[in-house]
């Protein structure tokens, strides 16, 4: 049952445009947690024959590798309706404060809704140290943007 939320992506991946992707997408974007509020500008460029899909916030590539994990962009899909990124980030073993951690991946699938502006995250985390401090397992959240450029 907690799965059709998803299924309203398949109808995105079925229509998604390759003409719709062109030009990069950006969004101002807005998350607010208890009396903290952030504004932050998300682009979104869909992958072409020559570069893979891109994602960037506040001008900063997602797609990243170091010594502290790697974070992977692995789809981004365009329609005229709705944009949906699907990313993952694997993190290393590390030691905090004297506490050992294993390694451990959080997979992000990020919808908006280009219409109402309106974004779907779901987030996965699994072992490592966000599983200790954040807790394991799937968590949503809800966030409102509004298109820098309207289709």
């Amino acid at each position: 049952m907690k799965y059709l939320y998803f299924l309203p992506l398949l109808t995105l991946l079925l229509g998604a445009t390759p003409s719709l992707a062109a030009d990069p997408l950006v969004f101002t974007c807005e998350r607010t947690e208890n009396n903290y509020t952030e504004t932050y500008q998300l682009k979104v460029m869909a992958a072409s024959k020559n570069q893979k899909a891109k994602v960037f916030i506040d001008n900063r590539d997602l797609d990243r590798a170091s010594e502290l994990g790697l974070q992977t962009i692995r789809s981004v899909l365009i329609s005229e309706l709705t944009v949906l990124i699907s990313m993952e980030a694997q993190f290393p073993p590390e030691n905090f404060d004297g506490v050992q951690y294993g390694a451990g991946s959080v997979i992000t699938v990020i919808a908006i809704n280009r219409p109402t502006g309106q974004m779907r995250k779901a987030e996965t985390v699994k072992g490592g140290i966000l599983s200790a401090t954040l807790g394991e397992g799937t968590k949503t959240y809800q966030e409102q943007c509004t298109a820098a450029n309207k289709p």
